[in-house]
């Protein structure tokens, strides 16, 4: 018997609709990255897109364990001398708070040119209002 593998432009992928209120960070990123690569899928091919959509809205009622909110800290490089930017947890919830949750699923999903490809599945939203009804997702419940 032979090993089935996926190739590109043969999986269908649909639509996924989780609501971010209440939920745990971690936990549900780990959820959302899952269903990106294609994970819970017979079809699964680890170099191939076999993942699905995802689309996350209110993204800023998301909660955090322990004390997280205040000593949780984003880094990130310019590239100049001198150009270490750092962005506490609290400060990046009030400006951009979707952010907060595509640097965590992003954190779980390979860095190649797969993983980008993936990552541009994801679709963050603060409110509770996201343009995608056209696409019929599917509530999940985590």
């Amino acid at each position: 018997m032979k090993t089935y593998m996926a190739k590109k432009g043969q999986t269908e992928h649909k639509w996924y609709l989780i609501d971010a209120e209440g939920q745990i960070l971690g936990r549900m990123a780990t959820r959302i990255a899952d269903i990106l690569r294609g994970k819970g899928k017979a079809i699964f091919t680890p170099h191939v897109d076999t993942g699905d959509f995802v689309i996350v809205i209110n993204a800023e009622k998301v909660k955090l364990t322990g004390k997280k909110e205040e000593q949780k800290i984003y880094t990130r490089y310019t590239g100049y001398p001198g150009g270490l930017r750092v962005e506490p947890l609290k400060r990046m919830r009030a400006r951009t708070p979707g952010r907060i949750i595509e640097y965590a699923v992003a954190g779980m999903i390979p860095k190649s040119r797969l993983g980008r490809v993936v990552l541009g599945k994801l679709k963050v939203y603060t409110g509770p209002v996201h343009p995608h009804a056209a696409q019929n997702p599917v509530a999940v419940k985590l």
